[in-house]
């Protein structure tokens, strides 16, 4: 029962009067303050190129990059690839979004060292943090986020050892560290049996590989010539042992010249074979990678490789003049083309007004799962879903790869900015293009039911 209350005369029910409490506070909890106000000190505090512009008075959930959960209560994923961040990250910043389970901020120009305010994120599954600057040794706030799925963090500077405590990770199913400076041995990880993806490539590791990642290919390991072990040739047999000082070496019992002259020989021997299993080792190791330079100009020679394959992906990167293919994606919102894309940047998608939804770059099309929609004279049309947002519903758009285009740079951008421009209602807008010398990409929306001939006929 409702309880009344009287007030000037006149009833007033207790019960609506608690209905639109619980309507004010849910309307007032509908906006993520503390999380805005950690946003907005991020902002305010890195330095950051003009595509990056959000606005306070709007709610942080409309903000580029910034996606809440379903009532709106906390951001659950800021992806900030390539948007030109400078320096380093501000404590009390990113750290305070305890809800946070998605931070990408990869290929960007982001140095020091990371936060230690980072053990906060407890509810983090992915962490993509590679192409910085990041220095120091392994981040020890990151060792805490026992629930995360993937990390990233090559391509920086990161220097000094592997921690053992790495293999607490139990619930990894991507571990990437190359292109960095680590040293010492490989860790165990515990959480092998999980793990199917693993890289630390081209860093200064050296000793036995654990038995627990032997079963990725000598193609993880490469660059680091001290390491041993399957997958990479064996250790060698004979340990460097230090050489004892004169003065503990004891006189022999028995001082004949026969006897020394069977010694030395023995020693002699002992040494040249040592010698020799290096010489062997090192010879494997640089014949391995030789092939494997080999192995990659093979396939940046090839000319038709396609879209759909992740590994044909790199290879396209490679044919269209790339030296890799994680140069990041920026995302504009500017009407027409976006004339903040420096002409230094490679590898860059530019995108016209509407693009800027998609919180997606040139590294996540090349490395969507795509299936072939069509073929035609000027090219091959693929539908691609984008791999890191699977997890979250899936973002499909369509790609067309133009085949014999051979235009300049200036001409080609002059005829996509008077496509970008086209509005019509029976017309697929066109949301962003890609030009290189040998690789040309225009990207459109999916039409989930298809064209109008498919519909009529």
């Amino acid at each position: 029962m409702a309880l009344l209350f009287l007030q000037n005369g006149n009833l007033v029910s207790g019960f609506w009067i608690a209905f639109m409490v619980v309507l004010l506070s849910r309307r007032l909890g509908s906006e993520p303050t503390q999380d805005k106000q950690a946003l907005l000190s991020f902002f305010s505090q890195i330095l950051h190129a003009n595509r990056l512009q959000w606005n306070s008075s709007d709610s942080a959930c409309n903000w580029v990059g910034v996606q809440c959960n379903a009532n709106s209560s906390g951001v659950y994923s800021l992806r900030l690839p390539a948007v030109g961040l400078l320096g380093s990250i501000p404590a009390n910043t990113i750290g305070q979004l305890t809800q946070l389970r998605v931070l990408s901020l990869r290929s960007n120009r982001l140095s020091g060292q990371i936060p230690l305010d980072f053990s906060n994120l407890k509810s983090l599954r992915n962490l993509y943090l590679q192409n910085n600057q990041f220095s120091g040794e392994f981040p020890a706030s990151i060792i805490d986020l026992s629930r995360l799925n993937r990390l990233d963090l090559s391509g920086n500077n990161f220097t000094g050892k592997i921690p053992v405590a790495v293999g607490n990770l139990t619930q990894l199913t991507g571990f990437f560290l190359q292109n960095n400076g680590f040293t010492g041995e490989l860790p165990n990880i515990n959480g092998s049996a999980n793990l199917l993806n693993f890289n630390v490539s081209n860093n200064h590791l050296n000793g036995s590989i654990p038995a627990s990642l032997s079963k990725f290919p000598a193609s993880a390991f490469a660059g680091n010539i001290g390491l041993c072990g399957e997958p990479l040739p064996p250790c060698s047999p004979f340990g460097a042992s230090p050489a004892p000082s004169p003065s503990s070496i004891p006189p022999p019992e028995n001082p004949s010249g026969k006897r020394n002259k069977k010694l030395s020989t023995a020693s002699i021997v002992a040494i040249s074979v040592a010698a020799a299993l290096c010489f062997i080792l090192l010879l494997l190791i640089l014949l391995l990678r030789l092939r494997k330079r080999q192995h990659h100009r093979r396939l940046a020679a090839k000319p038709d490789q396609k879209l759909p394959a992740t590994a044909r992906s790199a290879a396209v990167a490679a044919e269209a003049g790339t030296s890799s293919s994680k140069d990041e994606v920026t995302g504009g919102g500017g009407g027409g083309a976006s004339s903040s894309v420096e002409q230094g940047e490679r590898n860059s998608l530019v995108f016209f007004e509407g693009g800027g939804v998609y919180g997606f770059d040139l590294e996540d099309l090349l490395r969507a799962s795509a299936e072939v929609l069509g073929k035609g004279g000027g090219g091959t049309s693929y539908k691609a879903v984008l791999e890191e947002e699977e997890e979250y519903g899936g973002t499909t758009v369509v790609v067309k790869r133009l085949k014999d285009v051979v235009v300049s740079q200036k001409e080609f951008e002059s005829q996509m900015e008077v496509l970008g421009e086209m509005k019509h209602d029976n017309v697929v807008p066109l949301r962003a293009y890609y030009y290189s010398k040998d690789e040309k990409l225009l990207v459109y929306d999916f039409m989930p039911r298809g064209s109008l001939s498919a519909l009529l006929h």
